[in-house]
């Protein structure tokens, strides 16, 4: 029964919530015009307040983190780009030497963000990042951007988030994350699960991107059922202070309630 319940429990919300509700951060997506390329200015200097591009959001994305350096899907520590194995009880499922390194992870991955674009379809994401400044802002936007074991971010890929047992079967280790290659799918640790709707629902919302109806009830699912925590908080007012704006789901619970009901 509480397995049932378990797997019920999204669509159990998802009920109650009103996506038809405008949102201030919200847009619809099919009337919605990237900004010319003119309009969208971009930053290099890491003391400069503004959007980057992913390179220079590399550069900055360890003093987002500074003192924060836990993996976002495994819980594992690292200092530098070095992961430590032994404080998550990781262990590799294929490609030790990749699982041994931190990369920067998109939550919402650089393939949904420009694969309707032109200049994807025209060149793939290293077109875009050479000819399409929105594109640039958008992939280097910090509230997207957590850092992940190599491995597990390999193996995410641009599959989709998703929840489909209590009982994984473990992949890495100790590791509470897990892959279902056959159903491209991804189900991320309880502890996170707010944390990657919150983002989710900002960046679909602040870029115009398309979102499933069964996405957005998953989404608005987990980011009611785990609510807000003190590493997103801290997260968040560093990224302002770097970006010069955050996730409004993050920092205003009204604007997700406006958003999810």
């Amino acid at each position: 029964m509480k397995r049932l319940l378990f797997l019920l429990l999204p669509l159990l919300l998802s009920a109650c919530l009103g996506h038809d509700r405008p949102s201030p951060v919200a847009r619809d997506v099919s009337s919605y015009t990237p900004p010319p390329a003119e309009a969208v200015t971009l930053v290099s200097g890491k003391h400069s307040v503004g959007h980057r591009d992913f390179n220079n959001a590399k550069k900055v994305l360890p003093e987002v983190f500074a003192g924060m350096e836990e993996d976002f899907y495994c819980g594992c520590k690292y200092s530098g780009k070095d992961v430590n194995f032994a404080s998550c009880g990781y262990q590799p499922r294929k490609n030790a030497a990749r699982a041994s390194r931190i990369e920067w992870e998109h939550v919402v991955p650089a393939w949904v963000l420009g694969h309707q674009r032109q200049c994807w379809q025209q060149g793939g994401r290293k077109n875009c990042v050479a000819t399409d400044a929105a594109f640039r802002m958008a992939e280097g936007d910090l509230n997207n951007l957590v850092p992940a074991v190599g491995e597990v971010n390999g193996d995410r890929g641009n599959l989709s988030y998703g929840a489909w047992t209590r009982t994984p079967t473990p992949m890495y280790g100790q590791c509470r994350t897990i892959v279902d290659f056959k159903n491209r799918r991804v189900q991320p640790r309880e502890e996170v699960r707010g944390r990657a709707a919150r983002i989710t629902l900002y960046m679909h919302d602040q870029y115009g991107l398309r979102m499933s109806s069964q996405d957005r009830q998953l989404m608005c699912a987990w980011a009611k059922t785990y609510p807000v925590d003190e590493w997103e908080r801290q997260r968040e007012a560093r990224i302002v202070a770097l970006q010069g704006s955050g996730n409004p789901y993050v920092s205003d619970p009204q604007q997700l309630a406006k958003r999810c009901g």
